[in-house]
């Protein structure tokens, strides 16, 4: 047995039984002694009470989650972040992880993936107008309770500031097979990588497999930045081409070329489910398949699998349903047989031969509506054309008659279409460049040292040659600038003085940027926080290194004081909050209409103390740490209602 387990937490949640371990957190099911209710509470682990960044993720989850409040989301009742123990009491989900879901299943029906899917958006919708950006959506954070419905979880790395560059550490952070491209990168993120992870979680869903594997997650990093996953279609063909394009269009590598937010995603879906057939052009379409029955989509439809049972639907037909289900099936068919003759004799009994007009520098507006033929278009690109405008056609005017109502082919010039990288490694500069243009790309041009490739020669480029990327998207070009003389590794100098960090660079045969950047830290001023390239990079004698130090000045917090109310108080109770002594406001609640009281409290460095008193009567007390970023409650009283004279008994905040 653990530590835990059979004890009780601040003298009111009684731990039941270890339900669950993380990379920093151990996650036990509980009794909530004064509400009534099972709970789970998420203790960080002992070894990572002296981690900063440990303690500031496992900080930054419970603020996460503090501020939302939407049914596909994780409730957080409680937190408690003491030196000796810190704790997150949130709602008590009993059910499965969508990753072990996914594993029984292998892969689920296109019904139930939308199902799920329409959920998550819904919850990070939700998120995302509060300013929160999850940062590691993946199928181990998703919930799945026997019902269907889905919850959201783990808002460990969260981040409140959708402009907020990420640091080194934070780089590594999020599961590698469902981050965005810019994760990868460590560049700047904002809603769209989450857009970008539903993808792929919606990909594997449909699939039953990852998007990218490889032997190790830097190269899994790698293909997120550079590799097109393959068609889901291509997987399993019975995903309609409508979902397939949803699902491609959410994991587009520049986030610019993604869903705006998860409510445009989501707005999709909903299309989609009224109408399965339905497409939205997103990206390059080819028909190779033969000419299909329209009965064909109806039946793929049909065979959608839901194992699960919706709150509003009906475990059993009634024999009328079945009757009527009968005669249903029965118009259909008359249905799809007097189609079907119809198709026949406009295809040749009574059609008549028309020639084929030249459509060609004509915009596809103007000409879908204005003539008798089945449009079958084709997406490419020509930069050197306006968009809209008809590029090629098959069959070409004048080289055959056909059939009023036949299908005419046309290519029609498209942005965001995908075009293929060519192949420029061991070309000149030049050359390479004007392959580049000839393909619809532009070109970004940067030297390296190449010990392998001879000097203007190109050794590589990004997105690689042979994959896919946006028609006028810019492909970087690396062209080889010769061999190196000698390589050096960068020394580990952080948490370093800039003086010493200096030294230790030059001795190592490295310049130091002139441009020395300076953060708000808790450090020391003038301590090295960071360096690029990282410690241990192996470069060329002679490269520069940026450095970032401390400025010496504390950014000034805003800490949140969150007071649990009496739940049993249905009646206005006067809540006086006192900082330090000194009464710092006066408000009418009633307890029964919320909660929670929260009191917000700014400061950079320091502790404050917080006394709440309702009805002037002593009922929390809090330490407010901003050193620590940390609140945690030092008194506990209960409130007496002004028509019951019975006094209540203190608790202390303990672990006994």
């Amino acid at each position: 047995m653990d530590k835990y387990t059979g004890k009780r937490l601040d003298a009111r949640y009684e731990i039941q039984e270890l339900i669950g371990v993380g990379g920093m957190a151990v996650v036990y099911r509980a009794y909530d002694i004064i509400e009534d209710k099972i709970v789970a509470i998420k203790i960080l682990k002992d070894e990572f009470l002296g981690n900063k960044e440990f303690i500031r993720r496992f900080k930054n989850e419970s603020k996460a989650i503090s501020v939302l409040s939407h049914p596909n989301i994780v409730k957080v009742y409680d937190v408690s972040f003491g030196t000796k123990i810190q704790y997150i009491v949130m709602e008590y989900i009993n059910g499965i992880t969508m990753k072990e879901f996914i594993s029984q299943q292998k892969k689920i029906s296109c019904k139930d993936a939308v199902y799920f899917t329409k959920q998550i958006l819904s919850a990070l919708q939700h998120a995302h107008k509060k300013g929160v950006v999850h940062r590691d959506i993946k199928p181990q954070n998703i919930m799945l309770l026997k019902d269907g419905t889905i919850k959201v979880t783990d808002f460990g790395i969260a981040r409140f500031s959708r402009n907020e560059t990420q640091t080194m550490t934070d780089r590594a952070i999020g599961s590698v097979h469902y981050i965005s491209p810019e994760q990868a990168k460590g560049s700047i993120i904002d809603e769209k990588a989450d857009i970008y992870s539903v993808g792929v979680v919606l990909y594997e869903m449909l699939t039953g497999q990852l998007p990218f594997e490889a032997d190790n997650a830097v190269s899994v990093a790698i293909m997120q930045m550079q590799s097109h996953p393959k068609d889901l279609r291509e997987i399993n063909p019975d995903i309609p081409e409508g979902l397939e394009e949803i699902t491609l269009h959410a994991m587009q590598k520049l986030p610019e070329n993604r869903y705006a937010s998860a409510e445009e995603m989501l707005e999709d879906l909903e299309k989609f489910e009224k109408k399965p057939d339905i497409r939205f052009n997103y990206a390059k379409f080819t028909d190779d398949d033969p000419t299909r029955f329209i009965g064909d989509e109806k039946d793929k439809k049909s065979n959608y699998g839901d194992k699960f049972n919706r709150k509003d639907e009906k475990k059993k037909k009634s024999k009328f349903e079945v009757i009527a289900g009968g005669i249903a099936a029965a118009v259909g068919l008359f249905a799809l047989i007097f189609v079907f003759m119809t198709v026949f004799h406009a295809c040749g009994g009574g059609a008549k031969d028309v020639d084929v007009p030249d459509f060609r520098g004509m915009k596809f507006s103007d000409v879908q509506n204005n003539y008798n033929f089945v449009w079958k278009v084709e997406p490419v690109y020509d930069p050197s054309k306006p968009e809209g405008i008809i590029i090629d056609q098959d069959p070409l005017p004048g080289s055959k008659k056909v059939k009023e109502g036949a299908s005419i082919m046309l290519k029609v010039n498209s942005s965001g279409v995908l075009v293929t990288v060519p192949i420029v490694k061991g070309l000149s500069e030049d050359v390479a460049k004007a392959k580049l243009t000839n393909a619809g790309l532009k070109c970004e041009v940067l030297m390296i040292v190449d010990n392998d490739t001879p000097e203007g020669i190109v050794c590589g480029s990004d997105p690689q040659e042979g994959s896919k990327a946006t028609a006028d998207s810019t492909v970087k070009l690396y062209v080889s600038k010769g061999p190196s003389d000698e390589k050096v590794v960068v020394p580990d100098v952080l948490n370093k003085s800039l003086s010493v960090a200096k030294n230790e660079l030059a001795s190592a045969g490295l310049k130091v940027s002139d441009n020395i950047i300076r953060e708000e830290s808790s450090m020391p001023k003038d301590t090295v926080i960071s360096t690029n390239p990282l410690p241990g990079s192996s470069v060329d004698k002679d490269s520069t290194v940026t450095i970032t130090v401390s400025s010496g000045t504390k950014r000034e917090k805003n800490l949140e004081v969150s007071v649990d109310l009496p739940s049993n108080v249905n009646q206005d109770v006067t809540v006086k909050v006192y900082v330090d002594n000194q009464l710092d406001s006066t408000k009418k609640v009633n307890p029964s209409y919320g909660g929670t009281y929260s009191v917000s409290l700014k400061g950079s460095s320091g502790k404050k103390k917080v006394t709440v008193n309702l009805d002037d009567q002593k009922y929390r007390v809090y330490e407010v740490d901003f050193d620590a970023s940390n609140v945690r409650t030092t008194e506990s009283y209960n409130y007496v209602p002004k028509s019951d004279k019975k006094n209540s008994a203190t608790d202390e905040s303990k672990v006994y």
